[in-house]
């Protein structure tokens, strides 16, 4: 009873205590009013357009290339440094109701405090962070929630694909919502990596909007939302032609005991907009970046200040298989064989020196990142005898002798009266994927194969890769992410995806189509036993050794994340104890890094 009453007693003051920081910080609070509806923006001596604090503010890179235009998560072109809602969402602003965590695998609380799916799969349940709050100080609900998806219905906003899998989505109480799968194409993965990508937004403003907008999405989407009230640690303070800013919310609800306990290190958050890499690079090394997410080469010449989550190559942690695409509707790549030739022909330990700069580790075949959230998931010693080596020239060769393959006068080889002579392409001025196509094309060489190397702007890459106007192309399927290795297997090789030759193909590029693989990919997601999940997996593997619809050619992060201590330290790196994601600090369950940082003085 004594402990009880101590309890009580130390609650009370802490109630106390915050009534009285609330009253201190609305003290010091800008309040503006608008359509009923109250803006709190945290008071700063320093004004839009001023330089702020040095040692305040966290200089990143690499995410902003110009100008914002938008920070309206519904706009289709969503480029500005707060959002970034793929399979690892961005939470500065705009929150989501899990993280992912890329080091485990598993999600963390945000806005929701948990979830779970019922027995057999049809039904998961969040429930919320009653503490949740929007920047203007109303509670986030579960009619917000319910609100958010209902748009991914209503309109054709980026997360409009989960209804694909969602029958329903409803409100059970203020703080629960269920999430109803559809029976017949039940997917439980997908219903996940929703609850870690979609941005939950306030109803009470964006009914608002829609209403003005006269439910016309193509007004909606264009609104540029240029003080957008949202639920995440940092607010959108000012921006121009040179740079993003943003400051942090210092009434964030996420400093409550059940979520962080307190607030993020630094008050300011400021992209500089950079010409290109190397003038960030620059910047880096004149300790102007305190985080950069870009391509730096050689960036261990780069000083004792500058460091990478892994103290030695390949630096960074893999996140993303880069593949060679092959359009398995061509002649000659039509056939297995000479697809598997061409898988072992490549030299990727070049490809990970040269044109990635010793960033790429080595290369294990299979639809698998190198991590051990997905290697558990397969029978190594099954695969091992269908991987192929790194430029194994003979074995190539001897592939291609054995179906009848043969060198013509020009030394190329001609099989069924087809001359083995393809194009492969990638968009212009993406440099290592330039580069690392170059070394396809020269270890095709070696083996009788002539390919052509092919860099035409973006958009005529990524209209050819649609539509199959292609022989072989570079293509990245998703990365880490909860519904990953699936959602990456299934863009790969699903025949789903599959469209013919001159139509368009959302993914399945290379209009690969077979039918155990459509049962795998539609097993695996609702599989629960381990052992089974695991033959599954495997099989699948198996599956794409032999048939080799898409080669990897090298491991990349998801994120750059190379940082700079001189003037803030404390930053996640690999076997530092914490599980933070070395991704900048910002996206996924990398932000708790924001929260771990501190002055390097």
């Amino acid at each position: 009873m004594k402990f009880k009453k101590f309890i009580s007693m130390i609650l009370v003051f802490l109630m106390i205590s915050l009534l009285i920081v609330g009253c201190s910080n609305n003290s010091n609070s800008n309040k503006t009013s608008e359509n009923n509806k109250i803006t709190t923006t945290t008071e700063t001596s320093v004004k839009p357009g001023e330089a702020t604090p040095r040692n305040e503010t966290l200089y990143i890179s690499g995410l902003q290339w110009g100008p914002p235009t938008t920070f309206n998560p519904l706009s289709p072109s969503q480029t500005s440094l707060p959002l970034s809602a793929t399979s690892i969402a961005r939470e500065l602003t705009f929150e989501t109701l899990f993280m992912y965590n890329q080091l485990d695998g598993k999600m963390y609380p945000l806005l929701g405090k948990s979830y779970a799916f019922s027995s057999d799969n049809t039904v998961c349940t969040v429930t919320l962070n009653p503490d949740a709050k929007w920047n203007d100080g109303q509670k986030v609900t579960a009619g917000d929630v319910v609100y958010t998806f209902e748009l991914g219905k209503k309109y054709p906003v980026s997360w409009s694909s989960n209804w694909n899998y969602l029958d329903s989505v409803t409100a059970k109480d203020d703080t629960t919502v269920e999430f109803k799968l559809k029976s017949d194409n039940k997917n439980p993965l997908m219903v996940e990596e929703a609850l870690e990508s979609v941005y939950i937004l306030p109803k009470h403003v964006w009914t608002k909007i829609e209403e003005k907008d006269n439910n016309d999405f193509s007004k909606i989407s264009s609104e540029v939302n240029e003080n957008p009230v949202a639920s995440g640690p940092y607010k959108v303070f000012y921006y121009d032609n040179t740079k993003v800013v943003l400051i942090r919310d210092d009434n964030y609800w996420g400093k409550a005991p059940s979520m962080w306990g307190k607030l993020p290190a630094p008050k300011y958050i400021v992209h500089n907009i950079f010409k290109d890499n190397a003038a960030g690079d620059t910047a880096l090394r004149q300790n102007q970046v305190d985080v950069s997410q870009q391509f730096t080469p050689n960036i261990q010449t780069f000083g004792p200040n500058i460091k990478t989550y892994l103290s030695k190559p390949p630096y960074y942690m893999p996140g993303v298989i880069p593949w060679l695409v092959i359009n398995v509707t061509k002649p000659g790549l039509d056939n297995a064989n000479v697809r598997r030739a061409i898988a072992m022909a490549i030299d990727y330990d070049k490809i990970a020196k040269n044109a990635m700069s010793g960033y790429s580790g080595t290369m294990s075949p299979s639809l698998m990142l190198p991590l051990d959230s997905e290697q558990k998931l397969v029978d190594q010693s099954q695969l091992a005898p269908l991987q192929w080596k790194s430029h194994d020239i003979d074995g190539a060769n001897a592939l291609l002798d054995s179906i009848g393959a043969k060198k013509g006068p020009d030394g190329i080889r001609v099989l069924n009266g087809q001359k083995l002579s393809f194009k492969v392409e990638c968009p212009t001025g993406w440099s290592d994927w330039n580069a690392a196509l170059e070394i396809v094309a020269s270890s095709c060489k070696e083996i009788g194969i002539n390919v052509q190397t092919y860099f035409p702007q973006q958009s005529v890459w990524n209209n050819d890769m649609q539509t199959g106007n292609f022989d072989m192309g570079m293509y990245s399927y998703q990365g880490i992410g909860i519904s990953s290795p699936w959602a990456r297997a299934y863009q790969g090789m699903s025949s789903n995806g599959y469209a013919p030759i001159g139509q368009t193909a959302y993914f399945n590029y290379g209009r690969y189509k077979n039918s155990e693989v459509d049962t795998l990919l539609n097993q695996i997601p609702n599989i629960t036993d381990e052992t089974q999940l695991k033959d599954a997996w495997t099989k699948l593997n198996e599956i794409y050794l032999k048939e080799v619809p898409m080669i990897g050619l090298m491991y990349r992060p998801a994120d750059f994340y190379t940082v700079n201590t001189s003037v803030w330290s404390g930053f996640p790196v690999e076997g530092d104890g914490t599980n933070i994601p070395p991704n900048i600090c910002m996206d996924g369950y990398g932000i708790a890094a924001l929260y771990k940082i501190h002055s390097s003085k």
